[in-house]
């Protein structure tokens, strides 16, 4: 059956975006090498013309120059093609990744939103029951504090206790806690009297004291100085 309708040939695969945008890339990568090396013959060419004399030598570095230099020009354009090629490939590449992303995204929050209600509809979720369970623990937690208040009651002590008369009491403790402080301080005889200030201006000297008697005193004045 072979021999007479052959084998079935299978269909290639279509080509991906990532095969195109490799296929620019390494397109690319060949003009970027061959204007690199463009270059290079141009700066040859340069030095060239630059150390030939006027005359035929120099005109035909310049033609050989010129050629090398359309050369380098169509292989720009020829790049810049593909840069825009490239460009439009990987937007493409971007909107079509952007779409499975969206795809897998609405799946699994379609997943979730089943989950959700299976789990919305058994009885852990009952409303009426969370509420009465919150209603029970309003109340134990009421009657806990009840018990705890109870445990806490002091034993032996009057009921009939007058709380201004403990606020006297506490006031006339620290009145005697006052006077026993003032009581350890220094005495005020045992204390330093204060110096008076000093007084201001400038102060006068005391006259100088002598033995004999004083020069530029009356006699009078001397001899009762004497007597």
């Amino acid at each position: 059956m072979k021999r007479l309708f052959g084998v079935r040939k299978e269909k290639a695969p279509p080509p991906s975006l990532d095969d195109a945008a490799g296929s620019l890339d390494k397109r690319g990568a060949t003009l970027d090498d061959k204007i690199k090396r463009l270059d290079a013959e141009l700066a040859k060419h340069r030095d060239l013309i630059r150390r030939a004399r006027p005359g035929p030598a120099q005109e035909a570095a310049k033609r050989r120059a010129l050629t090398v230099l359309k050369q380098k020009r169509l292989y720009e354009s020829q790049r810049e093609q593909l840069y825009n090629q490239q460009f439009n490939v990987e937007q493409v590449s971007f909107a079509a990744q952007s779409a499975k992303d969206t795809a897998v995204q609405v799946a699994a929050m379609q997943h979730a939103n089943k989950d959700l209600k299976a789990q919305f509809k058994t009885k852990a979720f009952d409303i009426d029951a969370i509420d009465r369970m919150n209603d029970e623990m309003a109340d134990l937690m009421a009657m806990s504090e009840e018990i705890q208040e109870t445990l806490g009651r002091s034993y032996n002590v009057p009921d009939d206790i007058d709380e201004a008369e403990l606020l006297g009491e506490l006031d006339a403790l620290e009145a005697d806690m006052a006077l026993e402080e003032a009581g350890e301080e220094v005495p005020s005889y045992l204390q330093d009297e204060a110096l008076p200030d000093a007084p201001d201006g400038v102060m006068e000297p005391l006259p100088a004291a002598h033995d004999g008697p004083i020069a530029n005193q009356p006699a009078s004045a001397q001899r009762t100085t004497a007597s």
